[in-house]
């Protein structure tokens, strides 16, 4: 398992890396600002077999 996935803004499309809850913690969304950009998004975070995957929504979405 990994401490961090990547994450790609939905605002300015940078990627940059988030540190994940344990799998027994998922699935989750956490608010955050994008380290790049600073526009507030949604991470949500989803169990993946034992591993945590992360993708980032828009707060509109």
């Amino acid at each position: 398992m990994s401490d961090t996935a990547p994450v790609v803004c939905p605002s300015c499309f940078e990627t940059f890396e988030v540190a994940v809850p344990p799998p027994g913690e998922t699935p989750c969304e956490v608010d955050y600002d994008c380290e790049v950009c600073c526009r507030p998004m949604l991470i949500v975070f989803e169990d993946d077999d034992g591993d945590v995957a992360a993708w980032a929504r828009g707060l509109g979405e």
